[in-house]
C-alpha cells in the first residue's frame, strides 16, 4: 500500500533532466539508434510507473476478496501490518511474539486464501470450447 502512494507521488513530478542544452553542447553530434527526446522518456517513465502501480493493485485486490477467510485476531493483525509494510521483527516486538511464530501465523495466513479459489470450473468439462481445426 506505501509502495502504491510512493509511486503515485513520484508521477506527480513533471521529471527530472527536461531541461534543453546549451552552448557547445547543444550543436554537437548525438549519438545515432537512441531517442534523445526528455519527453519521450519521460513518457516511458511514467508508463512503467503505472504498469507497476497497475500490478500492486491487481495482488492488493485478490488480497482484499479473500480476507472474509481470516477469522483468528492474531492472524488479522497480523496481515495487516505485513500489508503496511512491516516487517516480522516489527510485528514480533509489537504483538509480544517471536519473529518465527509471526513467519508460521503468515504461513497459516496464505494457506488459507490459496485454498479459497472462487469461479473456477472443474476442469474443461463444464466448459465450453469450440471445436476448431487448428491453423498449423
Amino acid at each position: 500500500m506505501n509502495s502504491i502512494k510512493i509511486l503515485r507521488d513520484s508521477i506527480k513530478d513533471a521529471g527530472e533532466g527536461l531541461t534543453a542544452q546549451y552552448g557547445d553542447a547543444a550543436g554537437m553530434p548525438k549519438a545515432k539508434g537512441t531517442t534523445n527526446d526528455p519527453v519521450y522518456w519521460e513518457n516511458v517513465r511514467r508508463e512503467r510507473r503505472y504498469s507497476v502501480i497497475h500490478k500492486y493493485e491487481a495482488k492488493i485486490s485478490v488480497i482484499q476478496d479473500r480476507m472474509h477467510l481470516i477469522t483468528d485476531d492474531r492472524e488479522i493483525e497480523v496481515l495487516h501490518w505485513l500489508l503496511e509494510g512491516k516487517s516480522y521483527r516489527w510485528n514480533a516486538i509489537h504483538m509480544g511474539l517471536s519473529h518465527t511464530h509471526i513467519g508460521r501465523i503468515k504461513d497459516s495466513i496464505v494457506k488459507k486464501m490459496s485454498e479459497y479459489v472462487p469461479n473456477v470450473t472443474n476442469g474443461t468439462n463444464e466448459t465450453k470450447l469450440l471445436k476448431h481445426k487448428s491453423a498449423c
